[in-house]
């Protein structure tokens, strides 16, 4: 008998595992669209003030052309940016940002070393770079023209950023104000003194970001 009890109470216990994991996903189903926030897209919509990189919820990717082949793509892992503005005044908006030169990330150990190495970027020397705002001319549909100073390879050059606005809301989970934007530009690398292989690798360097700031 005792073992007949215990075997219906383990079976018991089994069955309950998937009927406790359908409640919970019923309950986050519910509860999504509480949750969900409601993005604005309008750039009015954004509160001043200043605001802090969420580092969970960004991406710094950059894209170079191998002889014609591919793109050979890589990824810093470790970067900060501060943003600060005023809705009302968008050409006045500020960014500073600093990039850790050794946290490059290609999915190849090695390579990523070489990369990081004297022929390249140099990281041992160069730890890190640096971009600062000048200025900021607003377009269309959240867009901006985000001109700068960008410090690389001991070498400080203009860059262009075109900066795309994504939208802000509270949000609930985080429990601040979040802001997301998309960011391209393009350099020239041998403009940072960084010319190994030239001719052969491209010297035009595509960069994307991905990021969420935080009202502080």
């Amino acid at each position: 008998m005792d073992r007949r009890n215990q075997s219906r109470k383990l079976a018991a216990g089994w069955m309950a595992l998937p009927l406790a994991a359908l409640a919970l996903g019923g309950c986050a189903s519910l509860a999504a669209p509480l949750l969900k926030p409601k993005l604005s897209a309008e750039i009015a919509a954004l509160p001043a003030g200043d605001w802090k990189l969420d580092p969970t919820h960004a991406a710094l990717i950059f894209r170079i052309n191998h002889l014609g082949y591919s793109d050979l793509i890589g990824r810093f892992e470790s970067f900060d940016v501060s943003l600060t503005g005023d809705a009302s005044d968008p050409a006045s908006a500020r960014a500073d940002a600093v990039i850790d030169m050794t946290s490059l990330d290609i999915a190849n150990d090695s390579f990523a070393e070489e990369l990081m190495g004297p022929k390249f970027f140099d990281a041992a020397r160069y730890p890190q770079a640096v971009f600062r705002t000048l200025s900021v001319t607003p377009g269309e549909n959240g867009g901006a023209e985000v001109n700068g100073e960008l410090t690389l390879h001991g070498q400080t050059r203009p860059v262009t950023l075109d900066v795309q606005f994504n939208g802000t809301a509270f949000e609930p989970i985080r429990g601040t104000q979040v802001a997301g934007f998309s960011v391209n530009a393009v350099i020239d690398r041998t403009d940072f003194e960084i010319s190994a292989f030239s001719g052969l690798v491209t010297d035009e360097v595509r960069i994307q970001i991905e990021a969420e700031f935080l009202k502080q």
